[in-house]
């Protein structure tokens, strides 16, 4: 269900917490407590990790904040990529700070849409997608959510059109699922 850490990783996880919970008081990186971050947002975001396929990969994680998922999966995958990408200037100074020891993660400060290039994997934690249109190329997409956002009128599915998506829930959040798509344009 999760990936296996070794002592290290898990330091580096601390760490992350440890510095988003110092950032945070003075700029606004998350709305959840810290203690609720460990279930809610690393915990989440190593599920997203133990779901993405072995090797290495080009990883883009869209509206990065905190820096979740972003930052969990670069420490559980050391063998991926991961660009952390934040059009906000202050947020993205934090995820340099965050990012400054991990060396396969790249922080982006511009918007997604104008950004070139291509990426194996894009993936994001409650990004409304409705308003994001361009940006690089992704063969597949990994998005974590609610139920409520997987229903009938499901933002995440019908604006990413091309994708075939299937979802997964997370075990220890009833509401919540890791939606997985796959480019078939």
């Amino acid at each position: 269900m999760l990936p296996a850490l070794s002592a290290e990783q898990v330091a580096a996880l601390e760490a992350h917490l440890e510095l988003l919970e110092r950032w945070n008081r003075t700029i606004n990186l998350t709305a959840i407590r810290i203690n609720d971050a460990i279930s809610k947002h690393v915990g989440e975001s190593l599920f997203l990790a133990a779901h993405l396929p072995e090797g290495a990969l080009g990883v883009c994680d869209l509206g990065s904040g905190g820096g979740f998922p972003g930052i969990p999966v670069a420490i559980a995958r050391p063998d991926c990529d991961v660009a952390l990408v934040e059009s906000d200037v202050r947020k993205g100074v934090f995820l340099r700070e965050a990012a400054r020891k991990l060396r396969n993660v790249t922080v982006v400060t511009e918007r997604f849409e104008e950004m070139e290039g291509e990426f194996d994997w894009l993936i994001a934690r409650a990004v409304n997608l409705s308003k994001t249109v361009g940006g690089p190329k992704c063969g597949r997409a990994a998005f974590l959510g609610s139920l409520e956002g997987i229903g009938s009128r499901n933002t995440k599915r019908s604006v990413v059109a091309g994708f075939r998506w299937r979802t997964v829930p997370v075990p220890w959040e009833p509401s919540g699922v890791l939606s997985l798509g796959e480019c078939f344009t």
